[in-house]
């Protein structure tokens, strides 16, 4: 666990970069972003490179999507928490995600709100889901 005064490292993949740009703008304050990559394989070599504390992907990227390639972070061991942030909030998206050992599923529509309790929660081992995806995916 990190000290009190620093600052937990994040890894962003998302392939638009006005979103990049958006989830830079709310995660620095509180977080030291450390690299913003716009596709999965970018993804994997990011985190080996800088082993950050979380990955937080888009469902969606081009070469590897988000889950496989949150799959391969975990199975190697390059970042102990992956989160999911993605416009998909179908049950068997969620299904997936945590199958791959995926902690967190973010919906874009909630990353204002929700992206730094998350973040938060992962690091600390538990699961986080929107509150959307709760509604959607439990009833």
């Amino acid at each position: 666990m990190r000290g009190a005064q620093t600052r937990l490292r994040i890894v962003l993949a998302d392939d638009h970069w006005d979103l990049l740009e958006e989830m830079l703008i709310l995660l620095t304050p509180e977080f030291e972003v450390v690299r913003s990559v716009t596709e999965g394989l970018a993804l994997i070599e990011a985190a080996r490179d800088l082993r950050p504390d979380v990955v937080i992907a888009d469902m969606n990227m081009p070469g590897l999507n988000g889950i496989d390639a949150g799959r391969q972070i975990l199975e190697q061991g390059l970042c102990a928490a992956v989160i999911m942030l993605t416009v998909f909030n179908e049950p068997q998206m969620v299904r997936s995600a945590l199958e791959a050992g995926i902690r967190g599923y973010v919906l874009k529509v909630d990353a204002g709100e929700e992206l730094s309790p998350a973040i938060k929660k992962v690091v600390a081992g538990y699961t986080y889901f929107s509150r959307g995806v709760t509604r959607t995916c439990s009833g």
